[in-house]
């Protein structure tokens, strides 16, 4: 796929950026768990926070592709970093921008734009993963506002964000046609970040438990109407799905990387082991399905530029994508051998990193529901 010039120069930026900020420390991060939060302030003042947010809220209302390729650059220098502003970008601004009043938008786009303001997303809870519609977070309306209480789990970017987009039940009776979407400040009273996970993988990225304990919003801080949150959020995990598809690509992109550098340096049996038929043949494999899966996300990023259905294709491309990610991570480490089990070498990192890819905006397994769906109401 031919990038135009302004997508080139993007690209160019953001590997740029990755390759100065974000390798060096990447590995410092991931095993300290503490992620340098001033680095999303230098990703402000160079567009990154606000790919997603139009010109005229202090963004740059930069196209999809544009955007995948940011997220797969970033993620190839520290897939935390991917993560973080594929967040704030698609789930904390993405449902402002599709159900925000444009008061709500004047109110918190610029913030979140510029970096100053770090977004997060509540969705998922205690007993609502895969089914998200099984909303047990409540908001009850008292006077000109809503009191909420529940917990909200696996939130990216939640111990630092001021800015939260989250679900809540406003008529329980109805189901998900009963769940309504509301923006949230960290400091409002009830807002209370809970346990930060230790993960596997993107252990920089804060995950956090966000709970509401009679937590006061007020009532022009709900988004859209009564009853609309979910088929908003919805659509925000359409678009999210194509930045975890990009986000997979780096991580896998790093492997095919620091395998090509190994196996070229590394010598076995008097030779450098890249000459051996089963590490050429794992190299061909991983570039030729990163290629596959680099296409995918762009194809699906383009389909939404042209403003057309593009759901199916942002799930084939995250599906895709991360288990390509998953793939190319294993041989990555068998390439290594030995070396590629410790930490001396980044290629356990990525294989850590590349599950998540599997799981967050939904699992692989939702993935094909989604696109065995759409091919049987064809």
């Amino acid at each position: 796929m031919q990038l135009t010039e302004e997508q080139s120069m993007i690209q160019d930026m953001a590997r740029k950026f990755a390759e100065k900020e974000l390798m060096p420390i990447a590995a410092e991060i991931d095993q300290s768990m503490e992620y340098p939060v001033e680095m999303f302030a230098k990703m402000g003042e160079l567009g990154f926070m606000g790919l997603t947010i139009p010109a005229e809220y202090g963004g740059t209302g930069t196209d999809m592709v544009s955007y995948a390729i940011v997220i797969e650059e970033l993620s190839r220098g520290c897939a935390s970093t991917g993560l973080g502003v594929a967040a704030h970008n698609s789930l904390a601004a993405g449902p402002l921008v599709y159900l925000g009043s444009e008061e709500q938008k004047r109110k918190y786009l610029p913030g979140l734009a510029s970096g100053e303001t770090i977004g997060c997303f509540g969705l998922t809870e205690p007993h609502a993963g895969s089914d998200a519609a099984n909303c047990k977070t409540l908001a009850v309306k008292k006077g000109d506002k809503y009191i909420l209480n529940g917990t909200k789990t696996y939130v990216t970017n939640g111990g630092w964000a001021k800015t939260m987009v989250a679900t809540a039940t406003t008529d329980p009776e109805k189901g998900a046609k009963g769940i309504s979407a509301f923006v949230l400040e960290s400091d409002f009273p009830g807002f209370i970040v809970g346990t930060k996970e230790k993960k596997l993988g993107v252990r920089a990225s804060g995950t956090f438990e966000i709970i509401f304990e009679d937590c006061e919003v007020p009532e022009e801080n709900r988004l859209g109407p009564e009853g609309g949150g979910f088929p908003g959020f919805m659509k925000t995990l359409e678009g999210g799905r194509v930045s975890i598809g990009a986000m997979a690509v780096g991580i896998a992109q790093a492997s095919l990387e620091c395998a090509l550098e190994f196996s070229q340096d590394r010598k076995q049996f008097g030779k450098a082991i890249s000459e051996f038929g089963a590490t050429k043949e794992k190299l061909a494999d991983m570039a030729t399905e990163i290629h596959a899966a680099r296409l995918l996300v762009r194809d699906a990023a383009m389909r939404k530029d042209r403003g057309e259905e593009f759901g199916k294709y942002a799930s084939m491309s995250k599906l895709f994508a991360s288990e390509v990610a998953m793939r190319a991570s294993n041989h990555a480490v068998q390439i290594h051998g030995g070396f590629g089990y410790t930490k001396e070498y980044p290629a356990e990192r990525h294989y850590r990193d590349a599950q998540l890819c599997t799981i967050g905006e939904g699992t692989s397994e939702i993935q094909r529901m989604v696109i065995a769906r759409t091919l049987l109401n064809a």
